[in-house]
């Protein structure tokens, strides 16, 4: 069971972070500035956190989640053509904290944010392939968490040139065609 004090600590950590993150680049932000801004103790930091990196990809693991449900918003047969409202509405949302999500998550998907990603949506993906019988569940759902990042990662380094409508149309349509694919 979680501490509900300890909870709220990380809570004010992740906050300070991003309003940190807001100003300047991560890699100009320093713990002084976080326990700063949050109004705690350099000790409080290192007791939740061993490091910045750690503290960041925390505080941005609330976007894997939002990519991972934006990605299962639909329910029965998913319209090929036709993304769920919630994965456009993910692409807008991204602008927020695109730099930090950039610095934590680099091109072709890799990075801690990208690791984070890549675990959570393939287990995801696996566990829905299975409940609904789909044939090889482990190869489609690998298949979808790597694209998935991948497309995600290059899209905010300005690598795809698309809006947010566009990139999420071209990725549902990418996705389902990984779902339906002949493999075997």
């Amino acid at each position: 069971m979680n501490d509900p004090r300890a909870e709220r600590t990380r809570a004010r950590l992740r906050e300070a972070l991003l309003q940190e993150c807001a100003e300047r680049p991560l890699e100009e932000v320093s713990v002084a500035a976080v326990v700063r801004t949050a109004g705690l103790g350099r000790a409080t930091f290192y007791l939740h956190y061993t490091d910045l990196e750690a503290l960041a990809v925390d505080a941005c693991a609330e976007v894997v989640r939002e990519a991972v449900d934006a990605l299962h918003a639909w329910r029965g047969i998913p319209d090929p053509a036709v993304p769920p409202p919630a994965l456009t509405a993910f692409f807008a949302e991204l602008s927020r904290h695109a730099p930090l999500y950039r610095t934590l998550l680099r091109e072709g998907g890799s990075g801690p944010l990208g690791d984070l990603l890549h675990q959570e949506l393939r287990a995801r993906s696996h566990k829905e392939r299975e409940l609904a019988g789909a044939p090889h569940p482990a190869l489609i759902a690998t298949a979808v968490a790597a694209t998935f990042a991948g497309l995600l990662a290059d899209w905010l380094h300005g690598t795809i040139d698309a809006g947010p409508e566009v990139m999420a149309t071209q990725t549902w349509r990418l996705l389902v065609a990984l779902h339906t694919a002949p493999v075997g």
